[in-house]
């Protein structure tokens, strides 16, 4: 089986150098190619402004001066051309993608790059504790529990235009509680954080800050499962099309 690695913190991302040892449990055949820099918040992003580079770091490794999107494209189409992958898997993310997150993440719009075009895809990220941001944060529990979260995933085929959304709970390997099935969940944008803050010069900046999750009463979206201890994972489609809206807009225009 041929993997492509990618992620949206960059190719020397410590999670990225997690997802490879785990995806070397499932074969030798590991190509990464990934932004130079990070990328973090980028969405589904596509670079069409200016020149993207790609650099050869080594041996089935590459780096591309663009968004996670233009690294999965850079690979499809261009490096891995011939040969194209089996299984896309992006991340490790330095930090959780739950509920409306993934239409920013980077990693999560990588794995949808690979979904448009036709490749089984996989995002992983590890959520950290408040006070593990930056470097420290522990990829334990992503390390313990990734082939048991991947090896039946892998063996299943995906329906077309679909991606998986994986989240580990920052929790070590023997607190977590286990895997469950999720919806995408939703935060209260009601309740949005804007944090103003002046700089030394005296000009005002913002630090936004995310809202609180919405419950759901049988607790069943990916905010609430990783919450609670446990491996969430998520299927994600790309079809944005509101299906109950379709017959209702249609009567507008007789």
């Amino acid at each position: 089986m041929r993997i492509l690695l990618t992620n949206d913190d960059g190719v020397n991302a410590t999670g990225l150098k997690v997802l490879e040892r785990i995806a070397r449990e499932f074969s030798d055949d590991i190509w990464i190619v990934a932004p130079t820099e990070e990328q973090s918040g980028a969405g589904h992003s596509l670079t069409l402004t200016f020149p993207v580079r790609l650099r050869k770091l080594g041996e089935r490794r590459f780096c591309v001066t663009g968004t996670p999107t233009d690294s999965v494209m850079m690979a499809i189409a261009h490096v891995m051309k011939d040969d194209p992958p089996d299984l896309i898997l992006s991340g490790v993310n330095r930090g959780a993608n739950l509920g409306e997150d993934v239409t920013y993440s980077g990693t999560v719009s990588a794995a949808m790059e690979g979904a448009l075009a036709g490749i089984p895809s996989i995002a992983l990220s590890q959520a950290y504790a408040k006070e593990g941001m930056g470097d420290t944060v522990p990829f334990a529990a992503a390390e313990a529990w990734a082939d048991e979260v991947l090896r039946p995933l892998i063996a299943t085929p995906m329906a077309p235009r679909t991606l998986v959304n994986v989240n580990f709970p920052a929790l070590t390997p023997s607190e977590v509680k286990g895997i469950r099935v999720t919806q995408q969940g939703l935060r209260d944008y009601g309740r949005l954080r804007i944090v103003q803050r002046t700089d030394t010069r005296g000009f005002d900046y913002f630090w936004f800050g995310l809202g609180p999750m919405i419950e759901t009463p049988s607790h069943s979206t990916d905010l609430e499962a990783v919450a609670d201890g446990y491996v969430a994972v998520t299927p994600l489609h790309l079809d944005l099309t509101h299906g109950p809206s379709l017959g209702r807009l249609a009567e507008l225009y007789p």
